[in-house]
This record gives structure tokens, sequence and C-alpha cells, in this order.
């Protein structure tokens, strides 16, 4: 039987076809961007703008940033294709962001850049409605507050601690503001009386030694008393004595003076705010200027003098150290250490501690003369200390050294000046800082945890090569006991990685083996350790990882390519791997003590 295709089955086919494609196009029409090209260019401005020994931004931000709610770039969230979110904290950082390349990315809710090396003028915010959270703490930003931030309508938090920011703060009034903090920086005049700044507590504005106004104690001058209106009866003419005469020769006489020590003064300061033009911002003058700003009130214990453990060194008094030229060596999350050039002529490290204002000076001083009497080959001396009720200084020895153990594994990684290190040259290191952490397991019993902050970026080399001749210290050991009653604080510690801080359990000293553990595998890997978790769900870290791929056998792909190549030495790697896994066991009476560790460690050739 065949088929007849009359005229009206061809019209109800054709309405068919045309029907789909309607409908297709509607779905193309509402279909979101890809990307928006707006939020992109801004993006690689900032691309463009800064660098980082640590990240590669031109080899992971490409194509496009969003898609649909997805990204593909390093620390950018979407949401139907906008981006809504920039975090690229510790990431060292360096260079100035773009004054005006947030202004295109509109729907922008949370920005972040906290502890990095960022320079130059804060980042405009004009016009960004949506925007909540604000995070440019601990970088090295020089301008005043955009007044443009007091706009912000639904302004939720603001942190710009830790800057060398200056001027006056604007006058915050959001309802919506919660938490702002604008502490250690050189800001100056008065603390503007609206009810969202006057909520927050002292601590917000502390070490900006020009700041005066409630809720600080120290109370701003009063302003200057108006003179009596003047009345509408002529004034009779005077005439001027000879007094006046004189002074008003004088005045003259000493203007060009005054003038010129005004201009020398402003450039003075201006040199100061504007060390940063080189490239890595370590000028003298700016690191000493934001060591020396110590805000508040006029310390009464400003004048004594530093505790010495070695009397037979060259001392210095408290103001010796502030005169001193200051270089900043680096940043941490305990505070800031200045390599420091005394005039007399040694050289010193300088720690200026944070998170300990509400430290008793006894519990401070017992702990550092504890500390102070540490004496190895593989630890950091400390020389000295300083107390102040907001001010604690840790005085070391100054180490030359090539980097920390940190840089040298992961700075300039496959570049052509880069120098790789060596199996030997690890295994030489790994040596040296189980030595050193062996000895204050020994020498202080007492502690739960005698380190505590045992990471890569706390241990230096000095005189790396390819061969063993290599120094190692161990520094920023010992502040635990400083910090017991701060969970926030211990946060900041390598200890709060170990499994039994995050699941809420006590601490021992099997929680350095844990950090020493994952150093091994930093080290043998290659790879950068994950940031900490605060929760109690799974541990995201380097030995989870190698723990998947060795679960069913043994496998080089573990190893770094940096020393891939050495295949006589695989064994010796892969034991150095198993001794890592020993330490990062789950439960702490699983793990080996560091003595044990260190035997294991001298057994491999």
């Amino acid at each position: 039987m065949s088929a007849v295709i009359t005229a009206t089955d061809l019209a109800m086919a054709f309405n068919c076809i045309i029907l789909l494609f309607l409908i297709h196009q509607l779905k193309a029409e509402v279909t979101p961007l890809e990307f928006y090209p707006g939020e992109r260019i801004a993006l690689i401005q900032l691309r463009e703008a800064v660098k980082s020994p640590v990240i590669d931004l031109h080899s992971i931000w490409i194509g496009p940033p969003c898609h649909n709610s997805d990204s593909n770039w390093v620390g950018i969230t979407c949401s139907n294709s906008h981006v809504i979110s920039i975090v690229l904290n510790d990431f060292q950082l360096r260079g100035e962001l773009p004054s005006t390349f947030l202004q295109n990315i509109t729907y922008l809710k949370l920005l972040s850049f906290r502890n990095n090396s960022l320079l130059g003028p804060l980042p405009s915010l004009s016009g960004l409605v949506h925007l909540d959270f604000v995070y440019l703490s601990h970088n090295l930003f020089t301008s005043s507050i955009p007044l443009d931030y007091i706009t912000l309508p639904n302004l939720i938090a603001l942190e710009l601690q830790e800057n060398i920011l200056t001027g006056n703060i604007p006058p915050f009034d959001q309802p919506t503001l919660t938490d702002f903090n604008v502490s250690y920086n050189s800001l100056q005049g008065a603390i503007p009386q609206t009810p969202t700044l006057q909520k927050f507590s002292s601590s917000v504005y502390y070490n900006n030694l020009q700041l005066c106004g409630k809720p600080l104690a120290n109370a701003c001058p009063p302003p200057p008393i108006n003179a009596s209106p003047p009345s509408n009866r002529p004034k009779a003419k005077k005439k001027l004595s000879v007094w006046n005469i004189i002074l008003i020769a004088v005045s003259t006489a000493l203007l060009p003076f005054l003038v010129m020590l005004v201009f020398v003064c402003y450039f003075r300061k201006m040199s100061l705010l504007n060390g940063h033009e080189t490239d890595d911002d370590k000028s003298g003058d700016l690191a000493e200027k934001k060591m020396k700003n110590t805000g508040g009130e006029p310390d009464p214990e400003r004048r004594v003098e530093l505790q010495f453990f070695d009397k037979e060194r060259p001392m210095f008094d408290l103001d010796d150290l502030l005169r001193a030229s200051a270089e900043l060596m680096g940043k941490g999350k305990l505070g800031s250490t200045y390599k420091v050039n005394i005039e007399t002529g040694s050289t010193i490290a300088v720690k200026r501690l944070k998170e300990m204002n509400g430290l008793e000076k006894k519990a401070f001083v017992q702990q550092m003369q504890l500390l102070g009497k540490m004496r190895h080959e593989n630890l950091v001396g400390i020389v000295s200390f300083y107390y102040s009720k907001e001010e604690k200084l840790v005085v070391y020895e100054y180490v030359p050294c090539d980097g920390s153990l940190y840089e040298l594994l992961h700075e300039a990684r496959g570049t052509a000046g880069r120098f790789p290190l060596s199996w030997s040259t690890r295994l030489s290191i790994v040596k040296g800082v189980a030595e050193g952490l062996a000895y204050l397991h020994e020498s202080l019993p007492s502690h739960k945890v005698p380190h505590a902050n045992l990471k890569s970026s706390n241990i230096l080399v000095s005189h790396h090569s390819n061969s063993n001749n290599n120094q190692i210290y161990l520094t920023d050991f010992g502040f635990l006991p400083l910090l017991t009653t701060r969970k926030a604080a211990l946060d900041k510690l390598s200890v709060g990685r170990s499994p039994e801080f995050v699941h809420g359990k006590k601490l021992t000293h099997k929680a350095d083996v844990y950090c020493f553990g994952i150093v091994l595998l930093e080290v043998i890997t290659g790879r950068l350790v994950p940031p900490q978790r605060h929760d109690d769900t799974s541990m995201d870290d380097l030995s989870d990882w190698v723990r998947s791929v060795v679960d069913n056998d043994w496998s080089t792909d573990i190893l770094d390519l940096e020393i891939l190549a050495t295949k006589e030495a695989h064994s010796e790697m892969l034991k150095l791997a198993e001794i890592a896994l020993e330490c990062t066991s789950e439960e702490p009476e699983k793990r080996p003590k560091m003595d044990q560790v260190l035997t294991w460690i001298k057994s491999i050739k």
C-alpha cells in the first residue's frame, strides 16, 4: 500500500520545521554568554601587573574565566558567567594593582589579596554595589584609604591591617560593616565618631602612631578657640611699634629657611613612603618606618633595656635598635622579620610578634629565657628580646643563607636559571632538620609541642650545592605556650594541620613529628603543601596523595621530576617516603619519636 503525501502533510511538516527552528533560536537567545569580555580584560590587566614566585598566572589564566557558574582560573569564582569572587591569598604576589581594573567586574562580591607583597595605592572600588568582603591585609600598600570605600552599600568586611597606609580614616557608616581592621599602618588624625566605627574595639586601630580619639585611650588635641567675631565699628588705625617692626624683619629673614625646612621634611617623608619602587620592595627606610610605628599611648616601658643571653657579645639598647637601618626579610603569620644593621657594626634579625597583645609580661619573659638557652648548630640562636604592652620583639642571630627550603624547592621552577636541589642536597637538609628537631624534643620535654611551627619556609639553608656541605637552621620555634589560649592564633602555626588539632584532640610532641613528615614529602615530591584545613573533614594533604599513588605498590611517580633522573638513588628516595608516611600517620600513637626518625634517616646513604 503506497503512501500519498498531500499538500496538507507538506504544510504541517514545514510548520514543524519552522517551530523547531524558533525554539532553537529562543534557547540560543536565553543561554548566557560564555564570558563577559570586559571582565576578562580586567583580569588580564591584573595578570600583567603582578608576578609571583609560586604561581604563574600567565600559564593558568587562559581562555574565558567563566563558563556559566564554573571557572578554570585559579582564585576566580563565577555565577551566571559573571566573576563574583577574586581570592589570591599567600601567593607572594608583587607589583602594583591597576587602579581601576575592578570597574568592569560589576558583580564582584569578594575581593581578597591577603598576605602578599603588593605595593602602591589601594584599588578603586567605585560602583561595586554588590561587594561584601574586602581583604587587603598584610601587604605593602602605601596610599590613603579611598573615599569610594564608604559608598559601598553592602560592605560587611574590610581588613586593611599590616600595610603602610597614610592619611585619615574615612567616615565609614555602613550598618552592614561588622568586620573592620586598620591596625599596624601609618594612619593619622581623629577616628570618625560614626556609630559604625565607634562600635569596634581599640585593637582594630592599634599601632597607628598619629591616630587619636575614641575608642583609643589617647585623646585628640582640642580645636583652636575661635577669635571673637569682628564688630561693625570702624577699626582705628594703629601705628607699628619698634618691636613689631623688628619681629616682621626677623620673620621675613627666616621665611626662606622655614620654607626650605618644610620641603626637606616633605621630601624625606615622601622618600620613606615611596621606598617601594625597587623590584622586591625591601627598602631599609620603608621597613624601618614600619617597625618604628608602634602607635597608641606613650609606653612607660619603652626605655627598658633589651635582655641579652650572651653577656660577651656587643650590646645595644632599644633606641639603638630603632635608629638602625632595617630591611624587611619576610612576613609570616606570627609577625614580620627584619634584617637590622646596628650602628656598632653588628647585624641581627628582629622578629616583631603579633597576636600577643594580651600576653602577660611574666609568661613572655619566662618563655624567652627558656628559648634563649637553646644552643644547637641547627637552630637560629636567640640573642635578646623586648617586652612592652603593645610591642614584643625577639632578636635572633642573623644567618646569611641562600634562602629557605621553601624557596629552594619551589621558586623559579621551569626557568632556565633555576638551580634544582640534588638528591644528596635534599638528604643532607632533612638530616639537619631532624637533628635540630630532635634536640628541641630532648631539651624541652615539658613542652607538649616543642617547635609547633615546622614548615619549609622556617628552614634556612646556607651554602647549598650539589655536595653535602650545607648548614641548616630551624627558626620560629617555641611560641606555642604563648598562644595556647587563642585557637584562632593556633591556626596560624603549622601544627594546625595535624589531624589531632583538626579533630579537636590533645596536642603532643607527635604533632611536630607529623609536620616533619609533611616536610619530608615536600622534599620528595617537589609539590606545594595545600592550605591548612580547619574543620573535621578528611585531610587534604600531601600524605593523602602519596598514599593514593603507592596504595598497591611503591611507585616512582611520587618523586620530584628534578631528582627522578638520579635512578641509582630511587630506592633511598622511596625509603625516605616510607619514613614520611610513618610520621604522618593519622593516629599520633602510631608515629615514631624524633630520635627514632633521626636514626632511620642517618641509615640512608
